[in-house]
């Protein structure tokens, strides 16, 4: 393999870095283990984003900052960004992104233009050429090495911390790389407003399945994160149900999380749910079988029914 040389690909919302982003790093940089003089690079592309370029140039363990700044970039679609990447290529031995919708887009396509096999969801490296990822809907993990002679990868962000802020920031340059798009249009985006926390990046996750039974008994799951300031989740069969949207779901088809305290109510705990979930320092959870295969990975378990027990949670919190 070369001189290994790491091209992160920066997630942003023209305004702010990701936390995903930051995990990213924390990634690349355990490779420092494997290769004393790797370098590392961010790539931010986008319209009018230079604070984004500054907060990158700002993160500890970056070497470089590289932004591509031009309107047709502005809406961030996978058609057009990931001809840059794939313009820059030749320079680097790894370019990595975290697991999350926007690198499932891009990562995948970028690998398909170089002829790359890709890597997913890497959870730990264990050489410069060599993953852990898991399988069978997060039952297990695997160990893999690529023969490529570059490794395109998404990093899943629970399996790492965020990397911190430096004193001494890195240096950044402007790149002048423009592809217009031509088989993608850009129509709308719908994004959720919610004043609590995202449920990927929050501390506590409160989420319910399909015990709750119905939208209405969705609202005291809610009435619970609120009270611990937390962020609400669930269950596909609660997401299947209509009790909530799909953007709360939980587990190996919906989001990965890794909070300190995750409280399942009402949750049985099929195994793609468990893949979501089994990063969390602590579980607790209630459920009014006793048989619930949840408690089988649950800290804590209390078997009642929620409709008594959470609001006397709720009570004593206040």
């Amino acid at each position: 393999m070369k001189t290994a040389n790491v091209l992160i690909i920066a997630e942003h919302d023209h305004q702010n870095i990701s936390l995903a982003t930051r995990k990213a790093v924390t990634a690349a940089a355990s490779l420092r283990c494997f290769s004393s003089d790797l370098s590392i690079h961010i790539l931010v592309v986008g319209f009018q984003c230079g604070c984004v370029a500054q907060q990158a140039a700002e993160l500890t363990d970056i070497d470089k900052v590289l932004l591509v700044d031009d309107v047709c970039y502005q809406h961030g679609l996978a058609e057009n960004v990931s001809k840059v990447i794939k313009d820059l290529a030749s320079n680097y031995s790894h370019i990595f992104m975290s697991s999350s919708t926007s690198g499932k887009d891009l990562l995948p396509r970028v690998s398909a233009m170089l002829c790359i096999e890709q890597l997913s969801d890497v959870m730990e490296f264990t050489g410069l050429d060599s993953v852990v990822r898991p399988i069978y809907a997060g039952n297990a993990t695997v160990e893999v090495k690529s023969c490529e002679a570059l490794m395109v990868a998404t990093i899943r962000s629970a399996s790492f911390e965020p990397c911190g802020i430096s004193e001494q920031h890195a240096e950044q340059e402007m790149l002048k790389i423009s592809h217009p798009l031509t088989h993608t249009q850009f129509v709308s985006m719908q994004t959720s407003n919610h004043e609590r926390p995202d449920l990927t990046t929050a501390r506590v996750v409160v989420a319910g399945g399909r015990g709750v039974a119905s939208k209405d008994g969705f609202l005291l799951i809610e009435q619970l994160a609120d009270t611990l300031h937390g962020a609400v989740g669930a269950s596909r069969a609660a997401v299947d149900a209509g009790f909530v949207p799909n953007d709360y779901q939980i587990g190996q088809t919906g989001k990965i999380i890794a909070p300190d305290l995750y409280i399942a109510i009402g949750i049985s705990g099929a195994i793609q749910h468990i893949a979501g979930i089994k990063d969390a320092k602590v579980i607790v959870a209630i459920n009014s079988d006793p048989d619930a295969n949840i408690f089988s990975y649950a800290d804590y378990g209390l078997v009642g029914d929620l409709f008594e027990l959470i609001p006397h949670f709720i009570q004593q919190c206040e």
